[in-house]
C-alpha cells in the first residue's frame, strides 16, 4: 500500500513532541486518589480473567467473506472505487473548535483530565439532529504512522436512532460514517459515507442499518459493530477503504434505481465485504447471558499481533458483571485487516476477562512500555450516578479512577461518552458523546445537542489515576 510509514517516523516523533506540549497541555490535573481511599463510587475491583474454554468458547466468531467476483461486479458498474482523500478533499461540514461549541455542548467534556481539544460538529448540518453518534477510529489505528497516504483522518460512526412517528421509515436505523479530514487541527472537515451491504451477485446494495456502537480501521479494512434490533442478530462488519463507491443518483432510495445508482442522499456509500458473527447463534443483551452483544470495539497495537478488543453491552443500572477480550488479528500478507482466523474461518478469543462494571459503553487495551500486562481502560456509562461518565484503569490486580477536584466523586469523564480509540502517533485517547440533548434550551421541546468528539493525552489519564 505503501502508505508512507517509514519515511515519515522522524516527521510522527517531532509532531508526538509538539502535541505533547504547551499548545495542548491540560489547564487542570485530576486529583490523585486511589479506589481504595474512595469509598461509595461502584468500584467495580480488579478484573476476574476467564480462562476455561467453555468460558472463551462464548466468544468465538466465524468468519464469512463476500465473494470477491460480486465486489469487483458492484465496483465496475459504480464506475471504479474513490480514495479516502477524494473523499476528504469533498469534505462540506465545518467541525466548530471548543471555543465555538455552545455551553451546553462544553459541559458534556470530562471535568478531570480536560480534553486536549474538543470539536463540535455542524450546527448547520440537518442531518445530525435525529442521529447518535457512538463509534470513533483514526488513520492512527490503520497506520502507525498516524496517517492513510499523506492524510490524517477521524472516522465517527453515527447511527439514525429516532423511533418517533412522523419520521421516514427508510431513515430509521441507517448506519453512516462521518469522514474527517484532521490534517488541519484548527480546521476540520468532515464528509457523510453511508454504509451498505452488496446483494444480488453485485448488482445492487441495500442500506446496512443497525445500531453502530465501535469500529477499528486496521490497515485497510473498517470492522464495525452491527446490531439489529430484530432478534439481536449480531456481528461485526467488514469493509476494505479501497472500495469506497460513488452514487451517481440523488434520490431518497438506497441502491440501484433508473439511470444508475442512489444512496439515500449521500454522495458514497462504503459496501461491506463480510462478517464475523458468533458461533454460539443470536446474542443475549441479558445479564446471564452466553454469548454476548457487542457494544463496542478498539485497536490495540500493543499486543503481538496487534489485536481487537471488544466488551459487551450491559445496563447501566444492572448488577452482572460485563465481558472484555480481544482476538488477534491476521498477521499473513494476503488477509490484510482480517482477524485471525483458523482453517476452518473461526475465530477465537485470546484473552477474556470479567468486570462488575456495569454500563459498559467502551474499552480500550494498551499495555505501557516496560509493563508486564496491559491496562484496560472501561468508559462506564453514568447511569442514575449523574450525567459524568466515569473512566477505570483496571487490571487483575486492581482498579482505578481520577476524582472530580470539586466534589471528589469518580464521575469524570465525559457525558455520556462511547467508544475509545487512541491515536499512538500522537498518544492521544479518542472519544465522543452521543447525548442529543439533556436539557431544554428555552424553546419548547427543542433539546440541546451535547454531541462532542474529543481527546485526551492518555498519560494524563494515567497520571490523574496515580
Amino acid at each position: 500500500m505503501g502508505h508512507g510509514r517509514h519515511r515519515r517516523k522522524k516527521r510522527g516523533r517531532a509532531l508526538r513532541a509538539t502535541l505533547a506540549g504547551t499548545a495542548l497541555a491540560l489547564t487542570a490535573a485530576a486529583t490523585l486518589i486511589s479506589t481504595s481511599q474512595a469509598a461509595g463510587d461502584n468500584d467495580p475491583g480488579p478484573l476476574r480473567p476467564l480462562t476455561s474454554a467453555a468460558e472463551r468458547g462464548k466468544l468465538e466468531l466465524h468468519e464469512d467473506l463476500a465473494p470477491r467476483a460480486g465486489l469487483d461486479r458492484l465496483t465496475e458498474a459504480m464506475g471504479g472505487s474513490v480514495g479516502v482523500h477524494d473523499v476528504l478533499r469533498s469534505a462540506n461540514h465545518p467541525m466548530r473548535n471548543k471555543a465555538d461549541c455552545e455551553g451546553t455542548e462544553r459541559a458534556a467534556l470530562p471535568v478531570e483530565p480536560e480534553a486536549s481539544r474538543a470539536y463540535c460538529w455542524d450546527s448547520r448540518d440537518a442531518r445530525t439532529r435525529k442521529w447518535l453518534p457512538r463509534a470513533v477510529t483514526t488513520s492512527g489505528d490503520a497506520d502507525e504512522d498516524g496517517r492513510w497516504g499523506e492524510d490524517r483522518v477521524v472516522l465517527a460512526g453515527w447511527t439514525h436512532d429516532d423511533p418517533k412517528a412522523g419520521e421516514p421509515a427508510e431513515d430509521r436505523g441507517l448506519a453512516r460514517v462521518a469522514f474527517i479530514d484532521a490534517n488541519d487541527p484548527g480546521h476540520l472537515r468532515y464528509r457523510w459515507v453511508l454504509l451498505v451491504a452488496p446483494l444480488a451477485g453485485g448488482t445492487d446494495f441495500g442500506a446496512v442499518r443497525s445500531h453502530v456502537g465501535g469500529m477499528v480501521w486496521y490497515r485497510d479494512k473498517l470492522i464495525v459493530t452491527a446490531r439489529n434490533g430484530a432478534g439481536h442478530d449480531d456481528a461485526l462488519f467488514v469493509f476494505d477503504m479501497r472500495r469506497i463507491l460513488r452514487a451517481n443518483v440523488n434520490s431518497a432510495a438506497v441502491g440501484k434505481v433508473g439511470g444508475g445508482y442512489s444512496a439515500h442522499g449521500y454522495r458514497y456509500v462504503l459496501p461491506a465485504v463480510g462478517s464475523y458473527r458468533p458461533t454460539g447463534g443470536a446474542c443475549d443483551a441479558s445479564e446471564d447471558a452466553q454469548v454476548p452483544c457487542f457494544a463496542s470495539v478498539s485497536l490495540d497495537r500493543t499486543s503481538s499481533p496487534a489485536s481487537l478488543v471488544a466488551n459487551e453491552w450491559s445496563s447501566p443500572d444492572g448488577s452482572g458483571p460485563a465481558r472484555l477480550w480481544r482476538y488477534s488479528f491476521s498477521t499473513r500478507s494476503t488477509r490484510t485487516g482480517l482477524l485471525g482466523a483458523d482453517a476452518n474461518g473461526v475465530v477465537g478469543a485470546d484473552e477474556a476477562y470479567e468486570t462488575k462494571a456495569a454500563g459498559v459503553q467502551g474499552v480500550l487495551s494498551h499495555r505501557p512500555d516496560g509493563a508486564d500486562s496491559a491496562h484496560w481502560y472501561v468508559a462506564q456509562a453514568p447511569g442514575a450516578r449523574g450525567k459524568h461518565a466515569t473512566l477505570w484503569r483496571q487490571s487483575p490486580s486492581g482498579t482505578e479512577a481520577a476524582t472530580c477536584t470539586a466534589d471528589r466523586t469518580k464521575a469524570c469523564w465525559g457525558q455520556h461518552t462511547e467508544a475509545l480509540s487512541y491515536w499512538q502517533e500522537t498518544g492521544e485517547l479518542w472519544t465522543l458523546t452521543e447525548r442529543a440533548g439533556g436539557s431544554e434550551d428555552g424553546r419548547e421541546g427543542t433539546p440541546v445537542p451535547q454531541r462532542v468528539l474529543f481527546a485526551v493525552p492518555l498519560s494524563s489519564v494515567d497520571d490523574s489515576v496515580g
